[in-house]
This record gives C-alpha cells, structure tokens and sequence, in this order.
C-alpha cells in the first residue's frame, strides 16, 4: 500500500506562480501591507476566487532555529481537563514544550498556539499531528511554522 502524506515540502521555484502570489498576499495582510483582501489581491494581480482557493493550503515554511522546533495552532473545545489531556500528549510524544499561548475561548472552541522542541520526538510530524488530532475535544490542529 502507498502511504498518502498530507503535507510536502516543496520548493517555491517548482510551484505554479498562484500560489506564491496567494502566500505573498496572505503575507501582506498579516503584516498590514494590505488591509483588505481586495488590497491585496489587486496588488499582485490575482482573482479574489484564486485567493480564496488556496489561501488555505498555502503557509510560508520557516526553519527555527537548527533544531526542530515547531509550531503548532490547536482549536479545543472549552471544556475542563481537555489542555491538560492535550498538553500530556506532547509529553508523552517526547516533545518539549516551550511556549503556550491560549486565546479566550469564544463559542465553545479556544485557541491554542503550543511552540515546543520535538527534536525528541520519535514520529513523522505528520503521525504526531494525527495522535494530536485523536485527543479529546480537540476539533483542529495544524503546524504553522517548524
């Protein structure tokens, strides 16, 4: 059986031209270069459609450090014990955890951004991403920089 991956690393020069301008637009608007997705768009001459397409399968890799330090963006269920069940999960994967940012939970969901060492971590990033992913009350977890 062939083993899908979800996600590659690629480099940018071997990637169609929408989707660098589609992360080149996701960055201006991060940065406030661009206030509105309009702004944005019309600066790089793309369609709204085509930002909207990719913008979500589109994310800048950024190596940290030399290390494997790696971010990670959880969406929870505000429910009590579901960060600490979470967070021992790291743990138990071997990874160190470095930073933990929680946002006020709004609609039931919070937002956790979790920075943490996994260089000692003896898994694919992937397979982590997907025991991370299995732990109760956690509706959505993605690598937003590592």
């Amino acid at each position: 059986m062939i083993k899908r991956f979800k996600y590659f690393i690629v480099d940018a020069s071997a990637l169609p031209k929408i989707i660098i301008k589609v992360a080149e637009a996701k960055r201006l608007l991060e940065t406030g270069e661009a206030l509105s997705v309009n702004e944005a768009t019309q600066r790089l001459e793309i369609s709204r459609s085509a930002f909207y397409k990719y913008k979500d399968a589109i994310r800048p890799f950024n190596d940290m450090l030399n290390g494997r330090i790696v971010n990670f963006q959880i969406m929870m269920k505000d429910e009590p014990g579901n960060l600490s069940s979470m967070l021992n999960h790291f743990a138990r994967c071997g990874a160190n955890i470095l930073t933990i940012n929680q946002n006020i939970p709004s609609g039931g969901i919070a937002v956790v951004n979790v920075g943490a060492d996994a260089s000692g971590v003896g898994m694919s990033m992937e397979e982590m991403l997907e025991l991370i992913r299995s732990e109760k009350g956690v509706v959505r977890c993605e690598i937003l920089a590592g």
